[in-house]
């Protein structure tokens, strides 16, 4: 005669629930739940006047709002200059924070002994992902910019230019580089580290070829969101010197000029545009330019969330 199994779940839920009425938790689900209501609430709001403030640019000039350069006539005024400035330094954080943040981590869940130094490390990494960004802000203009002009990279701007903006936001990005990548390599299995030992691999050859390439899924996802983080950055540009008003390069400049010369970025557009005295640009120009920065944020975690739930490994 065959016995009928045990439900664990079941049982554990109805001993939770009980028969009796659980005024209580009924007080606390609905409670959660208003609060969650009131936070969307806000968010549509928001969202909503917003929207409803970039309509009438987009409406009147389409996408010759995103193609069209600065201007101080809210008629031709663009965002193209600040979208190809925020792009440039994101280029330049993903190229210093990516090998520093995922070898420090790798260093930290691979080779590093656990005592009290690697703790200390690990602890103070966690503090400096909490640091106001205005304090990388105050460390850029002290180091950074100093270093680039040093070494032949300051341009007509003293260092004050996209390599020290990049150079700013990748410190400030990189202990959340770290943390996300160690927690993507301390998720992999100990099994697998053990079967490659087992076959002679060493080390590095089972770092390589088996940590990584399954630790890889959430390393990405981590370091496409910190991108996303760095490309919404406003406060620590304007402390080393971003430029907030109309500028122009010559028509003649090469790369390198334009590089070291002044530049801006989308946020700081936006931060901009909503202080000047004529109407227009907080008006409509911010607004659009807001809805911007939100598209490209947008696709940014979409990529994110795409690519996690696509290469993501259940173990």
């Amino acid at each position: 005669m065959a016995t009928g199994t045990v439900d664990t779940t079941t049982v554990v839920r109805k001993a939770l629930e009980g028969k009796r009425l659980n005024v209580g938790g009924l007080v606390f689900e609905w409670g959660m739940l208003l609060l969650l209501l009131s936070s969307l609430l806000v968010l549509v709001v928001l969202l909503g006047d917003i929207v409803s403030g970039a309509i009438p640019t987009f409406r009147a000039r389409g996408f010759d709002f995103v193609t069209s350069g600065l201007s101080l006539n809210p008629e031709t005024a663009g965002v193209s200059t600040a979208i190809v400035g925020s792009i440039a330094i994101t280029a330049v954080v993903a190229v210093v924070a990516f090998p520093i943040g995922i070898g420090a981590a790798i260093y930290l869940e691979e080779y590093a002994p656990d005592n009290r130094w690697t703790r200390f490390v690990d602890t103070n990494i966690r503090n400096l992902a909490g640091v106001p960004s205005i304090v990388y802000g105050l460390l850029g203009l002290a180091i950074f910019v100093r270093l680039v002009d040093v070494v032949g990279l300051g341009g007509q701007t003293g260092g004050k230019n996209i390599f020290s903006a990049g150079l700013t936001l990748a410190v400030l990005v990189l202990p959340i580089i770290i943390i996300t990548s160690a927690e993507a390599i301390r998720a992999v299995p100990n099994s697998i580290r053990e079967a490659g030992v087992g076959v002679g691999a060493t080390p590095w050859e089972v770092v390589r070829h088996h940590v990584l390439p399954s630790a890889a899924p959430g390393i990405l996802t981590g370091t496409v969101l910190t991108l996303a983080r760095a490309f919404g950055e406003t406060a620590p540009l304007i402390v080393i010197g971003v430029a907030t008003g109309f500028f122009g390069a010559a028509a003649d400049a090469t790369v390198l000029e334009r590089a070291t010369g002044p530049y801006t970025a989308l946020p700081v557009v936006v931060f901009s545009w909503s202080r000047q005295s004529v109407g227009a640009f907080g008006d409509t120009l911010a607004p659009a330019a807001i809805v911007v920065l939100l598209f490209v944020l947008f696709v940014a975690n979409a990529g994110a969330i795409i690519l996690r739930n696509r290469y993501e490994k259940t173990w």
